[in-house]
């Protein structure tokens, strides 16, 4: 049962930031201070599950750097849909809505800070991590009960495919 006041069949895409919400807000700096960011196993598995189920997933993302691009790359994602360096994450979302011909109603967005709010205010489902700062989580449809980096993309994406029956069964045998 979903705890997510919204209908989730409705939704046919996910779109998520990467700093504060697929990992985690404090991060180690590399000795030429880049971030080295962490990844939740379990977040990369959802978002696997949910392209292999035919959803559209995306990224807005203000991070950049190879690792990245690479991380969504052997996930599967359609390069396309990776918005690396966004400085203006609207136009970006816009340009994913317009390419999937997708409505506002059926986007659930998933942000932790300022320069989310934006989308967040204009998507159907706007989403957030436990932690994500008092603004964002203000205009929050659904707050997670995780943290960001500690499985709260994992925890909207097996709801929403929970709620549209698509969750692999005990006996489901995936095949990548």
């Amino acid at each position: 049962m979903s705890t997510i006041n919204y209908d989730l069949c409705r939704v046919r895409a996910l779109l998520f930031d990467v700093d504060g919400v697929l990992s985690a807000s404090v991060v180690p700096m590399a000795p030429d201070g880049g971030p080295l960011r962490t990844v939740n196993v379990k977040d990369g598995y959802a978002l696997q599950l949910a392209l292999l189920r035919q959803l559209h997933v995306g990224i807005l993302s203000g991070g950049r750097g190879e690792a990245l691009r690479q991380r969504f790359h052997t996930l599967g994602f359609d390069p396309k849909d990776v918005y690396l360096g966004s400085s203006v994450k609207l136009g970006d979302y816009r340009d994913f809505l317009q390419r999937h011909g997708l409505s506002e109603d059926e986007v659930a967005y998933m942000g932790d800070d300022l320069p989310d709010i934006p989308v967040l205010r204009r998507c159907g489902l706007p989403c957030c991590p436990r932690d994500a700062v008092p603004d964002v989580k203000r205009v929050c449809r659904y707050i997670s009960h995780a943290d960001g980096g500690h499985g709260c993309a994992r925890n909207l994406i097996e709801q929403v495919l929970r709620a549209q029956g698509h969750w692999p069964s005990d006996e489901e045998e995936l095949r990548w």
